[in-house]
């Protein structure tokens, strides 16, 4: 009976990224001729543990290629090889060609190997000149290297393959340093009656005849070291006291009859297959599937649970009694701390959820350095508020806009050495990002200390492309948000990195898909800031619930500014069918929520109904609502997941009375009615000077 290693396949998965991540963090931060010893261990570490999970579960394509890498990484961290700037390239894309493999095995796909070749070609070519060279330096002078036999005794303790070893890759490795003889014994294996088929019984004897030091022998056992009794020792020759049981004490070697030490002892002179079959992890997705906690966010959410139960007893025996004042007055107080005690819960819940933002911003180094090369640009990342927390799930959407608006950033904003230089800038420029809380929101923005946006240019290719008509009055800052609309580029020529017109759009639809918005601020010769702003979470809405005709509907609560009654002595008409009303100096559009959604029987007459006021991308719209209710969280659903999009809403919660209602879409909302003007963010509403004449 096999051990089903699949079970072990995810944990795999997921240290493995860790370990490539590491590896890839170490990296950008060597500089040739200036390396930390610790930080190439790392490096070599984080490989090493790569390849031997990949070997013990059969990911073969993973260990060969690793394997080279891993020798190569070797050698620079005992000293025999100076590391350079080509190694560090080699190194950081073949990190890039781990992931892919990786990636392609958690989703039980066929791996694509043509880069794994090739790169692992240029690693053979880097060991070769070295040996070579090595070659003549030893025909000149130099002897050859020692060759030595090793006697290595391992007897696994019965739990091994509970661990998820196995010893046939150990061997495998082993076989790969020089001649390898194996002895195995089989004394301890009990009678049939008694075998647990997930227990290992066997014991080895390795005589090993190799030019490589102990510390490599030593490394195939690291894995083991705490599951098995190993001893290594430098011997004259092979096959020496085959009919001895390793790793057994003396008195038992002189006391054991030897026909049953010839019995247990069989000799084995053959190098084993490295191939293995494994079974399916039934993963479909690269997506990470877990997350990791802290001890102490688990230590509160179990306590939470325990006030829950506690509280649950004391309503329980409330239930028994017979109902009086007083029983009355303990079970609102019961119910009050069950409130207390679910909010509670909910809040640590979530926190579970929720993630520092450098898991997403630690992705950036890598491709700012890749990026600036490509470009021919110096360029500094800073990172600032790292440990800003977000929800996992938002967090692993928001990656992809934000390599966007990087790569934006890097191509479009800042200029080359030579343009900096001229414009009396310092030559290296400088891309921060940066993450902080926001009432209840999360902003991160990306700057540059480029050139920022061409406005003028802008506005001609808007022109040119029909996006906007000459006769448009837009100002500075509507111009520049032209850059969102689809198929909108000012590039000059198509590269792999812009050029292409695709990109900002999504950006900004992909950001409103997450209840967030996008907006960029830009100075010439000074640089550009993008801002996002996005919900903390997407689980859990603090919803304001308002009636419109028979319906409840949910109005996101962050997204409100105020409600009020409406003096209609203050409310304009523009156009055919859109009313304005004055507030402070500012025009609010009236929405009729009714006329959306088109609903029966709601209140038309302004003055007997509510306005809610609410902003969206820093602007302002009232939606006209019959009745406010309650102010409640809400537990949000998906309705493109279980039902299909509707425009107009972001999505659906159960109410304490089983009714289904759903959450409001601001920014859907104004595109539905058609307020906004052309690849802007501003409304269409004119001047105050008109409103207030007509």
């Amino acid at each position: 009976m096999s051990i089903d290693l699949s079970q072990f396949f995810e944990v795999f998965f997921e240290e493995s990224f860790e370990g490539l991540d590491a590896m890839e963090a170490e990296l950008l931060n060597l500089v040739p001729g200036e390396e930390d010893s610790e930080a190439i261990n790392t490096i070599f570490r984080a490989a090493h543990s790569i390849k031997g999970g990949s070997g013990t579960f059969g990911f073969n394509s993973v260990a060969d290629f690793t394997h080279v890498l891993e020798t190569l990484l070797d050698q620079i961290r005992d000293g025999s090889r100076p590391l350079t700037a080509e190694h560090v390239n080699l190194l950081l894309k073949s990190i890039d060609c781990l992931r892919a493999l990786l990636s392609a095995l958690q989703a039980e796909q066929e791996p694509d190997l043509s880069e794994s070749i090739e790169l692992r070609k240029k690693f053979e070519h880097i060991l070769e000149l070295d040996e070579s060279s090595n070659d003549e330096s030893t025909n000149s002078s130099e002897p050859h290297a020692e060759l030595n036999t090793f006697q290595i005794d391992f007897k696994p303790h019965h739990h091994l393959f509970k661990t998820g070893n196995e010893p046939l890759y150990m061997v495998s490795e082993l076989a790969e340093l020089g001649d390898l003889d194996v002895v195995v014994f089989h004394n301890e294996v009990p009678d049939i009656k008694e075998l647990a088929p997930d227990d290992c019984y066997l014991s080895w004897r390795f005589f090993l005849n190799t030019e490589k030091p102990e510390t490599a022998i030593k490394e195939v056992f690291e894995w083991v070291e705490d599951d098995a009794d190993i001893t290594i020792s430098l011997c004259g020759g092979l096959f020496e006291d085959l009919d001895e049981n390793p790793v057994e004490s003396e008195d038992k070697k002189e006391s054991q009859p030897a026909d049953t030490s010839a019995k247990a002892a069989t000799a084995v002179k053959a190098k084993p297959s490295t191939s293995a079959k494994v079974q399916s992890s039934g993963a479909s997705s690269s997506e990470s599937t877990s997350i990791r906690v802290g001890i102490d966010k688990v230590d509160s959410l179990i306590n939470m649970v325990g006030e829950l139960v506690i509280t649950q007893a004391m309503l329980s025996q409330l239930g028994e009694q017979e109902v009086t004042e007083a029983t009355f007055a303990s079970l609102q107080e019961g119910l009050a701390q069950l409130a207390h005690n679910t909010r509670d819960l909910q809040e640590s819940v979530m926190g579970i959820r929720m993630l520092p933002i450098s898991f997403v911003f630690s992705r950036f180094p890598r491709l700012v350095r890749d990026i600036s090369q490509k470009l021919n640009k110096q360029v500094e990342l800073k990172l600032l508020g790292e440990q800003t927390e977000l929800d996992k799930t938002v967090m692993e959407k928001i990656s992809d806009p934000m390599v966007h608006l990087v790569r934006n950033s890097l191509d479009h904003g800042l200029e080359t050495v030579d343009q900096r230089i001229a414009a009396g800038k310092d030559p290296v420029g400088v891309v921060t990002l940066n993450a902080f809380h926001q009432g209840g929101n999360i902003v991160i923005e990306i700057m540059d200390d480029g050139q920022g946006l061409n406005t003028q240019k802008i506005k001609e290719k808007a022109i040119a492309n029909g996006v906007i008509s000459e006769t448009d009055e837009l100002s500075d800052k509507e111009i520049n948000e032209l850059i969102f609309v689809a198929g909108f580029s000012t590039a000059d020529a198509v590269s792999d990195l812009s050029g292409r017109g695709v990109g900002m759009d999504v950006v900004r639809r992909n950001i409103e898909s997450l209840n967030g918005s996008v907006e960029v601020a830009s100075a010439p010769g000074v640089g550009s800031t993008f801002t996002i702003r996005l919900p903390l979470t997407l689980a859990i809405l603090d919803g304001q619930l308002v009636k419109v005709a028979k319906h409840t509907y949910i109005i996101p609560l962050i997204s409100i500014v105020e409600s009020l009654q409406i003096d209609v002595t203050k409310v304009s008409r523009v156009g055919k069918d859109l009313d304005v009303l004055r507030l402070r100096d500012e025009y609010i559009p009236i929405l009729r929520l009714y006329n959306i959604f088109k609903h029966q029987g709601a209140i038309e007459t302004l003055d007997k109904t509510l306005l809610v006021v609410v902003e969206s991308d820093n602007q302002k719209i009232g939606l006209l609502v019959d009745d406010l209710l309650s102010q409640q969280q809400v537990v949000i659903k998906s309705l493109e997941a279980n039902y299909q999009k509707v425009d107009g809403v972001s999505g659906a919660t159960i109410l304490g009375d089983g009714r289904v209602s759903l959450i409001v879409d601001i920014s859907g909302l104004i595109k539905m009615s058609g307020l906004r003007k052309p690849g802007s963010q501003e409304l269409i509403i004119e001047s105050q000077a008109n409103l207030e004449a007509s």
